[in-house]
């Protein structure tokens, strides 16, 4: 098992070939509305993503899609020559429409083309990670996932994608893919509310593999929320941060990846490394598992 060490921003874990810091940064938030279009302020976009490699960040989460193309040509224009150590994981699997639909895109000609977009929009000769996007919104879709994780992998073995990544899947279609090609991560809807992952999350953490959580507050019931409110408040500090703290105290393998506009935001979201819950609000916050 992948264990965590000393850092700033919750300890590290392998994801892929370099140790990362388990705070990341999810760049989704950098285009317009709707995660459409540019951003409102592009010098703010900027500054979020120069100030958060400037702190330690070195996993940021993208897709070209998200714009499309505006997350990726502002990490470009933010960051290149990109930091030794830096890993940017992106997706494939969906594109959008000029209605600003997420429109699934998943045959294998289609991710082959999703890939070679991300490494034009980021400016790389290799994609560090490449994300299988599948599924729903928030949950698996059974049924084999093979030639969608075959076709990234056939440009894995050209050397354009070091490592391979599934999203939206369950155990069934993680194990299918590591058939195919080592999986580095695993990105899947979980927070304290929405537990289904439990068991898998401690499989991934024995043979080493990172798993990558979605919507920290996303799905919670108004009595869940009201116990997420009830925990933060007794804390002194935000939901979020609660939300984040109870995910890096659930297991090594959880890399988070936080997203913002704003730079006081981002300082905030990488404060949750700080936030140490007491058993007592684990134990609370453990009640609301759906």
């Amino acid at each position: 098992m992948t264990t965590s060490t000393s850092s700033g921003l919750g300890g590290t874990f392998r994801l892929g070939d370099r140790d990362v810091p388990r705070i990341g940064f999810g760049a989704m938030q950098l285009p317009g509305a709707g995660v459409f279009g540019p951003p409102r302020d592009h010098d703010a976009a900027i500054a979020v993503l120069r100030t958060a490699v400037e702190l330690g960040v070195r996993h940021i989460d993208t897709a070209d899609f998200y714009g499309p193309h505006v997350s990726n040509e502002l990490i470009r224009e933010a960051l290149a020559p990109y930091p030794e150590d830096l890993v940017i994981v992106t997706k494939v699997g969906s594109r959008r429409d000029d209605r600003k639909r997420w429109i699934p895109s998943r045959t294998p000609a289609d991710l082959q083309a999703q890939v070679h977009d991300n490494l034009r929009t980021l400016g790389v000769d290799v994609l560090d990670v490449v994300n299988v996007r599948m599924g729903g919104e928030h949950s698996a879709v059974a049924g084999s996932i093979a030639p969608q994780v075959e076709a990234v992998a056939e440009l894995q073995e050209q050397g354009l994608i070091r490592h391979v990544g599934v999203s939206t899947v369950d155990a069934q279609q993680i194990a299918e893919a590591r058939s195919i090609t080592p999986i580095v991560t695993v990105q899947n809807f979980y927070n304290v509310a929405n537990r289904t992952d439990d068991d898998l999350i401690d499989r991934l953490a024995d043979d080493g593999i990172a798993y990558v959580p979605y919507f920290p507050l996303g799905g919670f019931s108004p009595l869940q929320s009201a116990v997420l409110d009830r925990v933060a408040a007794r804390l002194g500090a935000s939901t979020m941060l609660v939300a984040q703290a109870w995910l890096l105290q659930r297991s090594p393998n959880l890399l988070l990846i936080p997203g913002t506009s704003s730079v006081e935001h981002l300082r905030e979201n990488l404060s949750a490394a700080d936030l140490e819950l007491p058993a007592d609000a684990v134990a609370e916050l453990d009640t609301v598992a759906g």
